[in-house]
């Protein structure tokens, strides 16, 4: 009998005896058949488990190969403030750059000996800039001394070669991070650029087999189970590194067996593809280390900037230790809630590193005698949402094919001064203008650089943190008188026809509107003086002589003149009414148009965005302000000057009694029934609008000077303003003016002596008048 045959005998003797006995009862085979049907069932569940399983063990090698050989998180951009640029000459002074490095978290030590530190002295800083990867690539750390004369720096030497150095930059502050895709918030990392003691810590600490297992250990297996049994409580773990990623990047938290199985399969297929380094780079970078707001603080080098506001190679090695011992729990170890508690597991991570030889004995006594040293408050949100916001817009005009998620290194032109602040200036005087104005005042700060135009800072309401309607940029609101410096800049382009001390008619006055209707405009305090000067029309803000002004060099040519100063003409209404502010604007188009008037008639766009560099050094985006001479520079400075009597004789003089050195000009605003309230303030350093209101357009019983100039006010005071002196351009000179008894100015004639004058009853007498002020005048001849 061939072994074919014996393999088919069974079936046949079956068939026989199935054929034989025909006869018998059906029952009898039912039996034999479900068995066979049993058999062929288990069979099938059997082979189609081990294809089940196959298959889920092709599919979690694809998912972790996707994953690790793509893009292994969406990345937030990093947002940055303006970089601090020092060379001699330039206009920074001691104070600043000594402010610039305490904001920046620089250690004050008596000899600097590592990045971030510094040392001062009389009119000189000693400092070790940090290493940093500017938007033109790396720069290494560099120690030098910077000397300073009063109001400019004087010197810079590099200490190591005690050469001169005409220029450095200090690194910008980290302001943070803009639309990740997830809630997951991380700073990557490379794992050659992370502290060696870190990383001992952590291998010490989590998994001391990490170098010598294939993913899953047995023997932590072991270990963590003869510990929980001891303690009768679960106090230690056996997962590795590598499970504890494959858990954190692929699975949830749920606790099951099911999971655990998935988890230590694809710690597998992680330590087989990939190296011990590449694994350590994931981890560092994944790790969960806090929960900020919505925002989830993930890797080492944003829990750093988290706990302590330092980048992370500039941490101790108790710090580190602290880092590492979150990793367990932080929430349970929270150093802000439980310090006892996060001190205590410090300390066993600082006892691990040195029972495992990463700490000497020396090292480890001294560290676990140190204080936690945590920042105040742990944040990574956007602390300016409205700066924020106002990046998002310029992203998204300015930069081609822009994604999120990609990790962007985002280049601002925030200053960090600036916006603290304005927001203290915010929180400070809003409470006590409410109990004048009543409750829900809102405001709006928009601070730009006088010369470049480059947006310093931004606040978009009464609450500077909070992440809602952004009045900066999107309320358009009534901007009444802060609208005269235009009105009268159109006028001063005209130098045949007018100058400072020109008379302007301050009597009743009526005129016809679109459809026939009469407008009478009054004066704020309702009186009339007959003539006034057109220089203190403006300091004072009279609105007759303002309208009679504009409407003797045409509405036309406001408008055009208000469209070179950088306002679209679409937005302004051809009524006299817009000659008083009778229309809408947004603070950042006030401040748009001010900008163009302070730097001498040359626009510059607003810009928040300095430049935004992709993460392998690419530059994607950089902003070239360029300006434009808009209106002429002598109409500018002649309009400046009138405003700087805005400050020491007119609606701004509260302005004077507290800055009487620093030559500010300004102008205040109120719009009609007092819905609205503006001052927008002038230094040598920045333009400042503020507007103050309601979301309601109710009234609020503030004028621009009650309102917004004290807020101006206080913050120009703590900001420390820098003098506005202006130089005096080309066809500018100077005329004596005198008064005559009816109070207008005329320009003197020749030796002084033939000036026309009235006496008290009205009869024109020739004769010398006495010389009440020397004002500026703009020449006819520009050849």
């Amino acid at each position: 009998m061939t072994k074919q045959q014996k393999r088919i005998e069974p079936q046949i003797t079956e068939l026989d005896i199935s054929s034989s006995e025909s006869s018998a009862p059906k029952k009898s085979v039912k039996p034999r058949r479900s068995y066979r049907k049993l058999k062929f069932a288990l069979l099938g569940v059997c082979l189609l488990t081990t294809g089940g399983i196959a298959k889920m063990g092709f599919d979690i090698n694809d998912e972790v190969t996707a994953k690790f050989e793509g893009q292994l998180w969406q990345l937030p951009s990093v947002v940055y403030a303006r970089e601090l640029s020092l060379q001699p000459g330039v206009l920074v002074r001691y104070e600043d750059l000594v402010n610039e490095l305490e904001a920046l978290k620089y250690r004050k030590v008596s000899n600097p000996t590592r990045p971030g530190e510094y040392s001062t002295s009389r009119l000189t800083v000693e400092m070790i800039r940090r290493p940093f990867e500017f938007r033109d690539g790396q720069q290494e750390a560099r120690h030098v001394v910077v000397k300073f004369d009063y109001s400019k720096v004087k010197s810079i030497t590099e200490v190591e070669s005690n050469r001169e150095l005409g220029y450095i930059r200090v690194e910008p502050k980290l302001l943070g991070m803009l639309e990740a895709q997830t809630e997951e918030q991380r700073i990557y990392r490379p794992k050659e650029e992370m502290p060696e003691d870190l990383i001992g810590a952590l291998i010490a600490t989590e998994d001391r087999d990490f170098y010598q297992h294939d993913g899953v250990s047995p023997t932590a297996i072991a270990r963590a189970f003869i510990a929980n049994l001891k303690a009768g409580r679960t106090v230690q773990g056996g997962s590795t590194l590598t499970q504890q990623l494959a858990k954190n990047m692929f699975l949830t938290s749920e606790r099951s067996l099911w999971r655990k199985a998935r988890e230590a399969y694809m710690a597998l297929i992680i330590d087989y593809r990939y190296s011990k380094d590449q694994i350590l780079d994931a981890y560092l970078n994944q790790v969960y280390l806090a929960q900020s707001g919505r925002d989830a603080v993930h890797g080492f080098e944003l829990g750093s900037r988290f706990y302590f506001g330092l980048p992370l190679s500039e941490l101790r090695v108790d710090q580190q230790a602290l880092l590492v011992g979150l990793v367990k729990g932080p929430s349970y170890y929270n150093p802000w809630r439980y310090p006892e508690r996060a001190k205590n597991r410090r300390d066993l991570v600082l006892q691990l590193m040195f029972e495992n030889g990463v700490l000497e004995k020396e090292d480890y006594l001294a560290a676990v005698e140190m204080p936690l040293d945590i920042q105040e408050k742990g944040t990574i949100s956007n602390r300016q949402p409205a700066y924020f916001g106002q990046l998002q817009r310029e992203l998204a005009a300015k930069v081609q094919n822009y994604q999120a998620g990609q990790g962007l290194r985002l280049f601002t032109t925030l200053d960090p001064r600036s916006q603290e602040m304005a927001e203290q200036s915010v929180r400070k005087i809003i409470p006590k203008l409410e109990s004048k104005a009543g409750d829900q005042l809102e405001t709006a700060v928009v601070v730009a650089d006088r010369v470049s135009g480059e947006i310093r800072a931004m606040v978009g309401g009464s609450r500077p943190g909070y992440d809602g309607f952004n009045r900066a940029v999107d309320a358009k609101r009534q901007i009444g008188s802060v609208v005269k410096p235009a009105v009268y800049l159109a006028a001063l382009e005209m130098p045949k026809r007018f100058s400072l001390a020109t008379s302007l008619q301050d009597r009743p006055l009526t005129l016809k509107g679109q459809n026939g209707e009469d407008w009478s405009p009054r004066n704020y305090d309702r009186q009339y003086r007959g003539e006034v000067p057109l220089y203190s029309a403006l300091a004072k803000s009279y609105n007759i002589p303002t309208v009679n002004l504009g409407m003797a060099v045409g509405l036309d040519e406001v408008i055009n003149t208000m469209e070179k100063l950088g306002i679209d003409k679409n937005e302004v209404p051809k009524l006299p009414s817009m000659l008083l502010g009778a229309f809408t604007l947004t603070p950042v188009e006030v401040t748009q148009m001010y900008q163009t008037i302070a730097s001498g008639g040359h626009r510059t766009e607003l810009s928040a965005l300095g430049a935004v560099v992709d993460n392998e050094g690419k530059i994607l985006y950089q902003s070239l302000p360029v300006s434009t001479q808009a209106v002429s520079m002598q109409a500018a400075w002649l309009t400046m000057y009138g405003m700087q009597r805005v400050v020491s004789e007119g609606t701004g003089r509260y302005l004077n009694t507290l800055l009487p050195s620093s030559r500010l000009a300004g102008k205040t605003g109120t719009s009609d029934r007092g819905r609205d309230s503006w001052y927008v303030g002038v230094d040598g350093r920045e333009v400042v609008t503020v507007w103050m209101g309601r979301d309601d357009n109710k009234a609020v019983k503030l004028t621009g000077s009650s309102g917004p100039l004290r807020l101006y006010a206080d913050y120009i005071q703590s900001r420390d303003p820098e003098p506005l002196v202006i130089q005096t351009p080309a066809q500018i000179t100077d005329f004596d003016y005198y008064r005559d008894q009816r109070g207008v100015l005329s320009q003197s004639c020749v030796g002084k002596t033939h000036l026309p004058a009235w006496d008290p009853q009205g009869t024109l007498k020739q004769g010398c008048v006495k010389k009440v002020e020397t004002f500026f005048k703009r020449l006819f001849d520009f050849n």
